[in-house]
Protein backbone atom coordinates (compact mmCIF):
# COMPACT_ATOMS: atom_id res chain seq x y z
CA UNK A 1 0.00 0.00 0.00
CA UNK A 2 1.37 3.38 -0.87
CA UNK A 3 -0.24 5.64 1.91
CA UNK A 4 -1.87 8.83 1.08
CA UNK A 5 -0.55 8.85 -2.22
CA UNK A 6 2.72 9.29 -0.95
CA UNK A 7 5.66 10.44 -3.65
CA UNK A 8 7.50 6.76 -4.38
CA UNK A 9 11.03 5.50 -5.55
CA UNK A 10 12.14 2.06 -6.78
CA UNK A 11 15.65 0.51 -6.59
CA UNK A 12 16.68 1.68 -10.02
CA UNK A 13 16.22 5.33 -9.69
CA UNK A 14 17.19 4.52 -5.66
CA UNK A 15 20.67 3.44 -7.37
CA UNK A 16 20.68 6.42 -9.53
CA UNK A 17 20.32 9.33 -6.54
CA UNK A 18 22.72 7.16 -4.50
CA UNK A 19 25.15 7.27 -7.46
CA UNK A 20 26.16 3.77 -8.34
CA UNK A 21 25.02 1.64 -11.10
CA UNK A 22 21.99 -0.37 -10.15
CA UNK A 23 23.53 -3.83 -10.06
CA UNK A 24 26.60 -2.55 -7.61
CA UNK A 25 23.32 -1.35 -5.46
CA UNK A 26 21.54 -4.73 -5.65
CA UNK A 27 25.21 -6.67 -4.92
CA UNK A 28 26.55 -4.35 -2.35
CA UNK A 29 24.01 -1.85 -0.92
CA UNK A 30 20.47 -3.37 -1.49
CA UNK A 31 20.38 -6.03 1.73
CA UNK A 32 21.09 -3.03 4.27
CA UNK A 33 18.72 -0.70 2.78
CA UNK A 34 16.23 -3.50 2.89
CA UNK A 35 16.78 -4.10 6.39
CA UNK A 36 16.13 0.09 7.68
CA UNK A 37 13.96 0.55 4.77
CA UNK A 38 10.76 -1.59 4.07
CA UNK A 39 9.12 -2.19 0.20
CA UNK A 40 5.27 -0.60 -0.07
CA UNK A 41 4.62 -3.72 -1.62
CA UNK A 42 6.46 -6.38 0.37
CA UNK A 43 4.92 -9.52 -1.68
CA UNK A 44 5.65 -7.61 -4.79
CA UNK A 45 8.31 -8.58 -7.40
CA UNK A 46 8.07 -4.74 -8.15
CA UNK A 47 9.94 -3.02 -4.82
CA UNK A 48 8.76 0.56 -4.43
CA UNK A 49 9.81 2.38 -1.49
CA UNK A 50 8.42 5.71 0.33
CA UNK A 51 10.81 8.67 -1.38
CA UNK A 52 10.78 10.54 2.09
CA UNK A 53 12.30 7.43 3.81
CA UNK A 54 14.87 6.69 1.20
CA UNK A 55 16.08 10.34 1.16
CA UNK A 56 16.46 10.14 4.67
CA UNK A 57 18.06 6.75 4.51
CA UNK A 58 20.06 8.22 1.48
CA UNK A 59 21.37 11.26 3.88
CA UNK A 60 22.17 9.01 7.28
CA UNK A 61 18.84 10.44 9.13
CA UNK A 62 16.28 8.43 11.08
CA UNK A 63 13.74 6.71 9.12
CA UNK A 64 10.55 8.58 9.21
CA UNK A 65 7.55 6.65 10.31
CA UNK A 66 4.71 6.65 7.49
CA UNK A 67 1.35 7.76 8.09
CA UNK A 68 -0.44 5.17 10.63
CA UNK A 69 -4.26 4.22 9.74
CA UNK A 70 -6.56 3.80 6.56
CA UNK A 71 -6.83 6.72 4.28
CA UNK A 72 -9.20 7.21 1.40
CA UNK A 73 -5.76 8.59 -1.04
CA UNK A 74 -4.00 4.96 0.21
CA UNK A 75 -3.04 3.11 -3.13
CA UNK A 76 -3.60 -0.53 -2.83
CA UNK A 77 -2.36 -3.08 -5.40
CA UNK A 78 -4.32 -5.77 -6.84
CA UNK A 79 -3.89 -8.06 -4.40
CA UNK A 80 -4.92 -5.52 -1.62
CA UNK A 81 -7.84 -4.50 -3.69
CA UNK A 82 -8.92 -8.17 -3.96
CA UNK A 83 -8.51 -8.50 -0.11
CA UNK A 84 -11.38 -5.74 0.24
CA UNK A 85 -13.30 -6.66 -2.66
CA UNK A 86 -13.26 -10.51 -1.14
CA UNK A 87 -12.05 -11.88 -4.85
CA UNK A 88 -8.94 -12.88 -6.56
CA UNK A 89 -6.35 -10.35 -7.50
CA UNK A 90 -7.15 -12.10 -11.84
CA UNK A 91 -10.73 -11.41 -10.56
CA UNK A 92 -9.73 -7.51 -9.43
CA UNK A 93 -7.57 -7.30 -13.22
CA UNK A 94 -10.56 -7.99 -14.89
CA UNK A 95 -13.06 -6.19 -13.14
CA UNK A 96 -11.17 -2.72 -14.15
CA UNK A 97 -10.47 -4.36 -18.02
CA UNK A 98 -14.18 -4.80 -18.49
CA UNK A 99 -15.81 -1.48 -15.91
CA UNK A 100 -16.67 -3.18 -12.97
CA UNK A 101 -13.52 -1.14 -11.34
CA UNK A 102 -11.60 2.00 -11.90
CA UNK A 103 -9.05 1.85 -14.12
CA UNK A 104 -6.53 2.72 -11.65
CA UNK A 105 -3.12 4.15 -12.17
CA UNK A 106 0.35 2.45 -12.41
CA UNK A 107 3.12 3.44 -10.50
CA UNK A 108 6.54 2.26 -11.41
CA UNK A 109 4.64 -0.92 -13.46
CA UNK A 110 2.48 -1.78 -10.66
CA UNK A 111 -1.33 -0.99 -10.85
CA UNK A 112 -2.84 0.83 -8.08
CA UNK A 113 -6.44 1.60 -7.35
CA UNK A 114 -7.34 4.63 -4.80
CA UNK A 115 -9.16 2.81 -1.41
CA UNK A 116 -12.13 5.06 -2.10
CA UNK A 117 -12.60 3.60 -5.11
CA UNK A 118 -12.07 0.38 -3.91
CA UNK A 119 -14.63 0.58 -1.08
CA UNK A 120 -17.58 2.59 -3.16
CA UNK A 121 -17.73 -0.72 -4.96
CA UNK A 122 -17.69 -3.30 -2.17
CA UNK A 123 -20.13 -0.94 -0.81
CA UNK A 124 -22.28 -0.61 -3.62
CA UNK A 125 -21.37 -3.59 -6.08
CA UNK A 126 -23.82 -3.11 -9.35
CA UNK A 127 -27.14 -3.36 -8.87
CA UNK A 128 -27.23 -3.49 -5.40
CA UNK A 129 -27.40 -0.08 -4.27
CA UNK A 130 -26.05 3.94 -4.49
CA UNK A 131 -23.29 3.79 -6.75
CA UNK A 132 -24.36 -0.04 -8.28
CA UNK A 133 -26.30 1.01 -10.88
CA UNK A 134 -29.75 3.44 -11.71
CA UNK A 135 -30.24 5.47 -8.78
CA UNK A 136 -34.32 5.29 -7.33
CA UNK A 137 -35.90 7.50 -8.97
CA UNK A 138 -32.91 9.52 -11.46
CA UNK A 139 -32.11 8.90 -14.35
CA UNK A 140 -34.12 7.15 -17.42
CA UNK A 141 -33.61 3.74 -19.51
CA UNK A 142 -34.37 -0.18 -19.00
CA UNK A 143 -33.52 -1.37 -15.16
CA UNK A 144 -31.08 -4.37 -15.16
CA UNK A 145 -32.39 -7.70 -16.36
CA UNK A 146 -31.10 -9.28 -13.32
CA UNK A 147 -28.47 -8.53 -10.81
CA UNK A 148 -25.50 -9.66 -12.52
CA UNK A 149 -26.13 -7.76 -15.55
CA UNK A 150 -22.76 -6.13 -17.08
CA UNK A 151 -20.77 -7.91 -14.39
CA UNK A 152 -17.78 -9.85 -16.15
CA UNK A 153 -17.61 -12.92 -13.85
CA UNK A 154 -20.72 -14.09 -16.50
CA UNK A 155 -18.07 -14.07 -19.18
CA UNK A 156 -15.81 -16.29 -16.81
CA UNK A 157 -18.75 -18.18 -15.83
CA UNK A 158 -19.71 -18.96 -19.83
CA UNK A 159 -15.99 -20.03 -20.63
CA UNK A 160 -16.46 -22.60 -17.67
CA UNK A 161 -19.73 -23.87 -19.11
CA UNK A 162 -18.32 -24.18 -22.36
CA UNK A 163 -15.72 -26.30 -21.55
CA UNK A 164 -17.16 -28.57 -18.61
CA UNK A 165 -20.70 -29.58 -19.98
CA UNK A 166 -21.29 -32.48 -17.94
CA UNK A 167 -20.28 -31.28 -15.06
CA UNK A 168 -22.43 -30.44 -12.07
CA UNK A 169 -23.57 -26.82 -10.89
CA UNK A 170 -22.36 -26.97 -7.76
CA UNK A 171 -19.02 -28.81 -8.40
CA UNK A 172 -18.22 -25.96 -11.26
CA UNK A 173 -19.71 -23.45 -8.97
CA UNK A 174 -17.17 -24.46 -6.16
CA UNK A 175 -14.02 -24.68 -8.64
CA UNK A 176 -14.92 -20.99 -9.75
CA UNK A 177 -15.17 -19.52 -6.24
CA UNK A 178 -12.03 -21.31 -5.28
CA UNK A 179 -10.06 -19.82 -8.62
CA UNK A 180 -11.62 -16.17 -8.53
CA UNK A 181 -12.72 -15.94 -4.87
CA UNK A 182 -16.21 -15.03 -4.09
CA UNK A 183 -18.67 -17.97 -2.41
CA UNK A 184 -19.73 -21.06 -4.30
CA UNK A 185 -23.70 -19.52 -3.81
CA UNK A 186 -22.48 -16.90 -5.62
CA UNK A 187 -21.22 -17.84 -8.72
CA UNK A 188 -24.07 -20.79 -8.46
CA UNK A 189 -26.15 -17.66 -9.23
CA UNK A 190 -23.69 -16.32 -12.13
CA UNK A 191 -23.70 -19.89 -13.57
CA UNK A 192 -27.36 -19.85 -14.14
CA UNK A 193 -27.62 -16.04 -15.75
CA UNK A 194 -24.50 -17.04 -17.76
CA UNK A 195 -26.70 -19.31 -19.84
CA UNK A 196 -27.29 -23.43 -17.81
CA UNK A 197 -30.39 -23.01 -18.81
CA UNK A 198 -30.24 -22.39 -22.54
CA UNK A 199 -27.13 -24.70 -22.59
CA UNK A 200 -23.45 -24.06 -22.13
CA UNK A 201 -22.64 -24.02 -26.27
CA UNK A 202 -25.09 -21.32 -26.48
CA UNK A 203 -24.04 -19.47 -23.65
CA UNK A 204 -20.21 -19.18 -25.13
CA UNK A 205 -21.27 -18.23 -28.58
CA UNK A 206 -23.39 -15.59 -26.97
CA UNK A 207 -20.12 -14.25 -24.73
CA UNK A 208 -18.24 -14.62 -27.30
CA UNK A 209 -19.92 -11.80 -29.67
CA UNK A 210 -20.03 -8.96 -26.67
Amino acid sequence: MIPRSRPVINEADLARQAGVPIATWRWRDAPGFRQRVASLFPNSRILIYDRAQVRAYLNGLSIPALPAGEHPEDLLNDKETAALLGVAASTVRAYATQGYLSAGTTVYSVRVWPRRDVEERRNNPPGQGRGGGRPAGKGKGPRKAHAYEGDPRLRTAAEALSTAENAPRHHLAAALAHQHGGSTRTWERILAQAGWACGPASAARRFASD
